[in-house]
């Protein structure tokens, strides 16, 4: 398999050469999962939970670690990056009682029957887990997997293998040997792993690779939870608080280089307000630089790859020769580094490509309607994709009617997303196939069994 160069994004330096696992140690890798299974299946609940609640201080330990090895590899702020630490570090303790809770029995019993739905792990997880937020997204699915006492093959994204064996270090010292193991690789690796042995894929990623995994997955029937992409509308009316719109745009559309799956991708603001609306974005992207996550002062640094960079690049590009305005950046910075200015377009048709496929980066891209909710309804539904979507209007009513026909799985109303502790989180049409987080989105790493027994 096709060795990892772990480059720094910031410079071009190489950070690591690791091999990528080979077909033998995948299959090897999968055999000692599939092996040390059936003991850790065996543990209840609450005791697998107990045995998970260590890699809090696990995590702790490892905190500035991980921090600047995430910075170093895919180039987010080392204060964005300290943040995804501490902030996801902290809720690992709730999420693992939140996935005990999950796996406990739900009763149907009468007078003449005692019934239980029981939930049994699927076997041997693969997760195969992204580079945007190299810690997050693998707790999204590393914790519910292993709670549901299923054990896990563990792949990485290549841009960050280094935080991923940090990751990986902090679990398996908490759990019995064999557990989780460790699978090293790029696109190759991902999908020898797919087609081994396992029982289930957890994947967060794009979704032309989520349909490549739902392909190969089909011939065995394996279970699948896919979070993938998205391009998510932002509909802006007249008479909303102009000012927190545009914060929320600006910002949604920025930050982490653009690069978040439930980024703001396309915005449409009532025309009448334009030309005000455009002038705010304006200013407030003017104000994020870029630079290496290390420098002080700097909202973004570089994005994760020079090929990154370049289909960012190119978007933008077609979009101005095809009639977008440019009011800001679109000029690839010379020197090294994956760097990419804070970008503004305006005027935005939406069947340019920027418009149509997921930019994944530093881009705010601008269009219009004609302020009636049924045109807004439709621009909003106009992709394949249904992540997430906001809306912004003074009249709260109406806000909350177009929120409910967005086709999407997230929506807020003068918010950036919806969201709360304990809910699902959902990609809808094609930004996911199953879902991650509540009760619900941990009860797809079981099988709901039904136990009857005469009394």
């Amino acid at each position: 398999m096709q060795p990892i160069i772990d480059r720094n994004p910031s410079t071009g330096e190489v950070l690591a050469e690791i091999p990528g696992a080979t077909l033998s140690e995948i299959q090897g890798a999968v055999a000692t999962a599939r092996q040390a299974q059936g003991g850790w299946a065996q543990l209840s609940p609450a005791d697998r939970a107990q045995k998970l609640q260590g890699m809090v201080a696990s995590l702790e330990k490892r905190e500035g670690k991980i921090a600047r090895a995430i910075t170093q590899e895919m180039g987010k702020t080392f204060a964005a990056a300290t943040g995804e630490v501490k902030g996801y570090t902290g809720g690992v303790s709730a999420q693992v009682e939140e996935v005990c809770k999950a796996m406990q029995p739900d009763d149907f019993s009468t007078d003449k029957m005692q019934t239980q739905v029981v939930r049994a792990p699927h076997g041997v997880v693969a997760a195969i887990t992204p580079w945007n937020f190299p810690l997050g997204m693998p707790l999204s699915i590393l914790i519910p997997a292993l709670g549901a006492g299923n054990s896990v093959v563990f792949k990485p994204s290549e841009h960050v293998p280094l935080t991923g064996v940090l990751i990986f270090d902090a679990i398996a010292e908490n759990v019995p040997a064999g557990v989780i193991t460790l699978v090293q690789g790029a696109g190759d690796v991902g999908a020898a792993l797919v087609e081994s042995d396992v029982d289930m894929i957890g994947f967060v990623g794009s979704r032309d690779t989520g349909k490549r995994i739902m392909s190969s997955a089909a011939g065995e029937l394996k279970r699948l939870v896919l979070e993938l992409g998205g391009k998510d509308p932002v509909i802006v009316f007249a008479d909303s608080d102009l000012e927190a719109a545009a914060e929320c745009v600006t910002g949604g559309s920025l930050r982490n280089t653009g690069q978040v799956c439930c980024s703001v991708e396309r915005v449409f603001v009532e025309a009448s307000v334009s030309d005000k609306f455009e002038s705010m974005v304006l200013e407030k992207a003017k104000a994020w630089k870029h630079g290496d996550g290390f420098e002080e002062n700097v909202n973004m640094g570089p994005l994760v790859s020079v090929e990154q960079r370049d289909k960012v690049a190119a978007q933008v590009t077609e979009a101005v020769r095809d009639g977008a305005r440019l009011l800001l950046g679109g000029q690839t910075p010379e020197g090294p580094g994956a760097f990419y200015p804070a970008t503004v377009l305006a005027g935005v048709d939406p069947s340019l490509r920027v418009a149509r496929d997921e930019t994944f980066g530093p881009v705010v891209s601008l269009s219009t309607f004609n302020g009636e909710e049924a045109e807004a309804i439709r621009l909003g539904n106009d992709t394949p994709y249904g992540l997430g979507a906001s809306v912004w209007s003074g009249d709260v009513e109406r806000g909350r009617r177009v929120a409910g026909a967005l086709q999407a799985g997230q929506v807020g109303v003068n918010r950036y997303l919806a969201g709360a502790a304990g809910t699902p989180w959902v990609g809808a049409r094609q930004s996911g196939f199953g879902f991650l987080g509540g009760i619900e989105g941990h009860r797809q790493f079981a099988t709901p069994k039904t136990l009857s027994v005469p009394v």
